[in-house]
Order: C-alpha cells, then sequence, then structure tokens
C-alpha cells in the first residue's frame, strides 16, 4: 500500500482511466450538504490564491483508495476505485463545470481544462477509454453528456434501467456547480479571468487528497471499513455488498469494463433496486428490506440467530473461518437464490404458497420463521411438498396463539430446526411435521385438537393488537365456507373484526327474565347470568367480518335491528350463516363457535401423534407415586405452598381439598386460570427441585 498526496488536478494529470465498479453506490452525493461543503473548501482555498498565495498549504478533502489493473497493448492504464468514487466523480463534475463557464465567456480556460476530463491520443478502444472516470452503468449516459456532449451516447452504452433518480442527482451537481461559479467569476457584469484562474489554481496546489494505491498483498475490504468506520452510514448490505465484490479481484476488464462487474448486473443489481431500500419493520426495529433479507439469509445458513445489527461482522466471520463457497459466484447465487423467496414474502400474493406464508407471518408477528421457510424453500428440495411443510408450520403457530402458549423461543426452535432437517434422511416434510409433532413442553408443543378446542372455544380471542391475526383466520374460514356452487367472489372490502354481540350489551342486548329487578337490586343468579355473557363476548363465536361502515351504522344496537342490517348488507359466507339464529346469546355464541371450530380443524392440519401431551400425565397418579413420598412446591406472591401426591391428587398444605392437578390446585390458590405443569416443582430423589413441566418433557421423551 502506497499513499500519495495529489491535488485535485494531479489526479487527472496524464492518460489514465479510473473505473468505478458496479457494485458501488451510485453517485448520491447532494447539494446540502456535500457539493456546499466541497465549495466552501474551494472558495476558502482560492482566497489563500489570492491574499497569501506564498503561504498556500493543501487543504485535505479526504482519502481515496485505488488498486492498478493490468492492461495490455493499447489499452490506458486503468485503476479500479475500491474507495472515494463520489469524491472522484464529484471533481470530474466539477471540473466539467468550470470548463462549461469557461465556454459560455468564451475563455481560454475551456481548452486548458479538457486534458483533466478527456485522454488523448492512442487508445485500445477510443470512444470508452478517452473518459478519465468511467462510472457505473446507471450514472454513465448522464455523466458523458456532461463531459462530452457531442459525444454518441447511445452508440457508447445503452440505457441504463430505472436510471432517472441517479441521472437526476448528476445533472443537479452539475448545474450546482456551474451556478456558483458563475456567481464566483462574473463581477460587475463582466468575466473576471483572475478569479476564474485563482479557482484552478486552488484545484491545482490549495485542496489534495490522499491517494491510497494498493499492491498486491494489499486487503482492500480491510482498508475500505476502516476509512468509512466513522462519519459515513453504510449500511450492512453495503458492507457486504463491498467485502463480497472486493474479494472477486483479479478478473481484470472484459471490453474497457471491469469483469466483475457482469457478477454485479446478474446477482446484486436486483438488489439495488427500490423494493430492497423499502423499510420494513420487524418488532421495534425498522431497516431496509435488504437488511432483512440477509439476516435471513446468514441465519439460514449457519442455522443460527443472527442480530442485523451484527449481520456484517457476522458474515465477514462465517465467510473467512468456513469459508463455505468455491468462488463468489457461488457465494452470489446463494443470495440470489433467497432473495428470490424473501421478496415473494414481501409481494404476499394470495395464491403463492410463499406469498401466503409471508402474508401469515405480518399478521402473526412471526417473522422469526423466515430463515426456516427460506431453508425449506431452497436448499431442502422440497418440490411440490413445499405447501405441505408450510400449511403444517402455520397450523403450528397458529394453534399455539389460539391456546395463548409463548412464542418467546420461536426464534431459536425455527433456527434450530433447520439444523435438524439437515441431518434428516427421509422425507423432510415429513420430519418436519414429526418433529414438531414430539414436542411437548408449553414453550414448543403443537396442540393437537383437543387442546385447540379448549383454546377456541374458551379464552378470549379478542384483543386490539390481535386484530390482524383474526382476520387472517376469519378470511381463511370464508375462504372455505364457499361451496362450489358458490361465486368465486374477491374481497375487495377493508373488512375489520367485528362483535355480534356488542362489548357494551348492558343496554341494548337485556339478559330476558329479570325485568322484575329494580336498579341497583342484587341477585345471583342475575349476576352469574351477567358474568356469564361478559365472558363471552370476546370468544371467537361472537366475532364476525364486517365493513367498518356496516358496523358503525349498528354498533351497539340491538339485535333486531343489528342482524337485518348484517343479514341485509353483508354478502360473506361468514354472516350468511347468522340467519339460522333466532336470538343472540351465550349459547348462540358457544354454538356458532363450535361450528366454526369444526371448519378451521379442516383448514389447519393437527400434528401427527396418537395421544394428547397435555393429558398424558394426568390423572397425578398415572405420573407421579401416589404413596405420599412426591413432594411438591409452589411459590405465589411470595407465599410458599407445599404439597404431596396421595391417592391420585395433590394435597395441598393449609388449602382445603384435593386436586386432580397442578393446575386445578393453582387456580385453587391464585384465583386465576393457569397452567399449573409451570408453577409447581417436583422433588427429585438427589434433593433437588425441577419444574413439573420439564419434568414432564423429560419423562414424555423417554416413556412416551
Amino acid at each position: 500500500m502506497k499513499p500519495y498526496t495529489r491535488s485535485i488536478i494531479e489526479l487527472f494529470d496524464g492518460k489514465k482511466r479510473y473505473l468505478i465498479p458496479l457494485y458501488q453506490r451510485q453517485y448520491a452525493w447532494k447539494v446540502q450538504p456535500q457539493l456546499e461543503l466541497l465549495w466552501e473548501d474551494i472558495e476558502r482555498a482560492a482566497d489563500r490564491v489570492r491574499t497569501d498565495r506564498a503561504s498556500l498549504t493543501p487543504h485535505f478533502l479526504g482519502a481515496i483508495v485505488i488498486a492498478q489493473i493490468k492492461t495490455f497493448g493499447k489499452e490506458v492504464q486503468a485503476f479500479e476505485i475500491i474507495d472515494g468514487q463520489q469524491r472522484l466523480t464529484s471533481f470530474q463534475i466539477l471540473l466539467a463545470a468550470l470548463r462549461d463557464v469557461a465556454a459560455t465567456h468564451s475563455a481560454k480556460w475551456a481548452s486548458e481544462l479538457r486534458p483533466y476530463l478527456l485522454n488523448e491520443g492512442v487508445m485500445a478502444q477510443e470512444a470508452i477509454e478517452r473518459f478519465k472516470l468511467w462510472p457505473s452503468r446507471t450514472d454513465r449516459r448522464a455523466f458523458i453528456a456532461m463531459i462530452d456532449p457531442s459525444a454518441d451516447i447511445d452508440a457508447i452504452t445503452p440505457p441504463a434501467v430505472n436510471e432517472d433518480g441517479f441521472v437526476r442527482r448528476a445533472i443537479s451537481a452539475h448545474a450546482h456547480f456551474k451556478d456558483v461559479i458563475e456567481r464566483h467569476v462574473v463581477m460587475d457584469g463582466g468575466f473576471d479571468e483572475f478569479r476564474f484562474e485563482t479557482l484552478f489554481e486552488a484545484m491545482k496546489a490549495g485542496l489534495a487528497v490522499v491517494s491510497i494505491e494498493l499492491e498486491g498483498g494489499d486487503d482492500p475490504q480491510t482498508i475500505f471499513e476502516t476509512l468509512n468506520s466513522r462519519g459515513v452510514d453504510l449500511t450492512p448490505g453495503d458492507l457486504m455488498r463491498n467485502f463480497i465484490f472486493q474479494r472477486a479481484k483479479g478478473l481484470g476488464q472484459n471490453g474497457s469494463s471491469l469483469t466483475v462487474d457482469s457478477l454485479y448486473e446478474k446477482h446484486w443489481l436486483p438488489l439495488d433496486r427500490a423494493f430492497w431500500n423499502q423499510s420494513a419493520s420487524r418488532g421495534r426495529q425498522a431497516r431496509q428490506r435488504l437488511d432483512w433479507m440477509l439476516t435471513d439469509h446468514l441465519s439460514m445458513k449457519i442455522a443460527d440467530l443472527v442480530s442485523v445489527d451484527q449481520l456484517f461482522e457476522s458474515y465477514r466471520r462465517w465467510i473467512l473461518n468456513d469459508r463455505p463457497f468455491e468462488s463468489v459466484a457461488n457465494e452470489l447465487e446463494a443470495i440470489t437464490a433467497t432473495a428470490s423467496v424473501e421478496k415473494r414474502l414481501f409481494d404476499q400474493e394470495p395464491n403463492d404458497p410463499i406469498g401466503d406464508f409471508g402474508l401469515f407471518a405480518d399478521a402473526f408477528d412471526v417473522s422469526t420463521a423466515m430463515p426456516l421457510v427460506i431453508y425449506l424453500a431452497t436448499e431442502a428440495d422440497l418440490g411440490a411438498g413445499l405447501s405441505r411443510a408450510l400449511e403444517a408450520l402455520k397450523s403450528y403457530i397458529l394453534r399455539r396463539d389460539i391456546c395463548g402458549l409463548p412464542n418467546k423461543n420461536y426464534n431459536r426452535l425455527f433456527v434450530g430446526m433447520i439444523a435438524h432437517l439437515r441431518k434428516a434422511e427421509r422425507n423432510r416434510v415429513d420430519a418436519l411435521i414429526s418433529y414438531l409433532s414430539t414436542r411437548i413442553a408449553e414453550t414448543d408443543r403443537w396442540p393437537d385438537n383437543s387442546e385447540w378446542r379448549r383454546g377456541w372455544m374458551e379464552r378470549d380471542q379478542y384483543k386490539g393488537p390481535r386484530q390482524s391475526r383474526l382476520r387472517y383466520i376469519f378470511e381463511a374460514i370464508e375462504r372455505a365456507k364457499r361451496s362450489v356452487l358458490s361465486e368465486d367472489i374477491e374481497i375487495k372490502s377493508t373488512l375489520t373484526i367485528e362483535h355480534i354481540m356488542p362489548q357494551v350489551w348492558s343496554t341494548n342486548w337485556p339478559i330476558p327474565g329479570f325485568d322484575h329487578l329494580e336498579p341497583g337490586e342484587f341477585d345471583p343468579e342475575f349476576a352469574s347470568r351477567q358474568s356469564a355473557r361478559s365472558a363471552a363476548v370476546n370468544k371467537l363465536g361472537n366475532l364476525t367480518l364486517l365493513t367498518q361502515a356496516l358496523n358503525s351504522s349498528v354498533s351497539n344496537g340491538p339485535y333486531s335491528v343489528k342482524m337485518p342490517a348484517v343479514r341485509s348488507n353483508s354478502s360473506l359466507a361468514l354472516n350468511r350463516d347468522l340467519n339460522g339464529f333466532d336470538a343472540w346469546n351465550e349459547e348462540t355464541i358457544a354454538e356458532r363457535g363450535a361450528a366454526l371450530f369444526n371448519v378451521a380443524q379442516k383448514i389447519w392440519l393437527a400434528p401427527e401423534r396418537d395421544h394428547d401431551i397435555t393429558n398424558v400425565m394426568e390423572p397425578l397418579t398415572n405420573a407421579l407415586p401416589s404413596d405420599g413420598t412426591t413432594r411438591c412446591r409452589f411459590t405465589y406472591s411470595g407465599a410458599p405452598y407445599h404439597a404431596l401426591v396421595q391417592n391420585g391428587a395433590l394435597i395441598v398444605d393449609g388449602v382445603e381439598g384435593s386436586f386432580a392437578s397442578f393446575s386445578a390446585a393453582s387456580k385453587a390458590i391464585t384465583s386465576t386460570s393457569r397452567n399449573g405443569w409451570n408453577d409447581w416443582y417436583i422433588a427429585r430423589n438427589d434433593g433437588d427441585w425441577i419444574l413439573a413441566d420439564e419434568w414432564r418433557r423429560l419423562r414424555a421423551t423417554v416413556n412416551v
């Protein structure tokens, strides 16, 4: 590595070319702040030239990193730009603007500046090699038009795709420089040649860069990272792109362009499109889609968790330590395969199994499953079995959600499954379903129909943050309920989850048979009925899909008004079924909930096992020695509770009665519905205590 101090003019003096690889970012400097700051430096240097030329010392504008490329025959000496292409491009635009202002005023400086913009003499391909700087394709046409307005641009380079935004950026820079130069050199309505000359002298002696020219053993990526470690906002995608392509070195030129550019055009140019630059949120983090895709890609490849904040370092370490690819081309092909799948996840086309899973993942907030989905769609070689695998994964997540089971372990579960499936010798779809079916802990089990039905019928499902999940469920049920005789109707309306019996039911939905009660009069049966009705309101059987306008029009109105309006204005099969009910109360809510469940269990498949995991340990006499020697304990609100298992039941010190399950004991102690397997600890033979759920899991692993 050899560093040199070079002025702006010296950078472009002599016969040479600077080539910008396609993988580097397109020209992105804006008038504010970059171009304005550069012009301020130039004006300060020009002022020193005019006032104190003898004491002038160069003001440094940063560093550039270049690597010489082998040339042959008549080819012009060429350098690949590793870092600093924004500066070099801006300098060339600035020199072009100086030339154009001089030409406007018929000044001799127009011809003086030409050699710093265009090479002259013998060249292998003059149309291309005469340009001192050869930008990436997106910027090329605008750049050529500025440097040589007489050039046949179409003959030199074809139009680039989606280049408009970057063309405007380059043209804007050129127009800005022409404007500020014009205002600097025109005094009292006339061209001041001396002031123009001081601008040229400022760039020749007052402004400089450090030009770092790499040698054979230098690592361009390390130098690039060091120079960009402070003050430059580079995304993980930017760093990865440079890391990948800078390892594809030594490929030389092809037709006066870098050979590595063909790799970029095929694999990374599509990732530089606007689609991948859009922001997407996962949990509380918002990042570019590209960064999420690359994070999922690496997580899938290493079958381990990857933080988006540590993406580049993790990827770099994996590539350098494990050397997983034979070539950079293979490495890019793997990224392209992942990007193809993840784009379908983002596009969310409902008729595409992968797109539908993307829709599902957004609704249920399970982006943690993406690495597994990418593995299933790329490496697992499932063919037509991919749809079945994704349906199993959706069922696993959805059933757990309805049962209120936690999702905090999903990230490790799903990436861990990748390693498990890679080792599978049989059909990987069967291996996936078998793996999920044999999980038994609360943190990872797949609820069977028995447990799922309890959650469906007994748990409150309506909560604000769950709207998207419930809407996905009800839309799926709606599609399933349409028979072959029904019209194929596409739902374009914005539908929301709404209550049939409103949450505020007491005013217009009275409980019959208690009209004789005076206001404020207490009746235990009435209180019980009120409690039962309030408990039924947020169950699935009381929910449906309506347009917001229809719901607002009937809202909390009485049944006699609401039901006819729903029947008249809604064409959904979900709501046609309501015609079969003459009244709406707790019993009909339960009846409809059961009917919806019968449809749901045909959509979301059950685990493949022949026993109910949640009941495999009950009654306690089948799970624990019941001779009074099995000790258990539970702590609640700081108070300890001790118990023994006797005659198949749990006897808790200080608590009246006996309990056939841990959950029943927990409910009696806390007055809340709980999973007792996560409350109680069991004394082991060695004197240590083990959580009942963990004990159950270990026992079932051996015996079930």
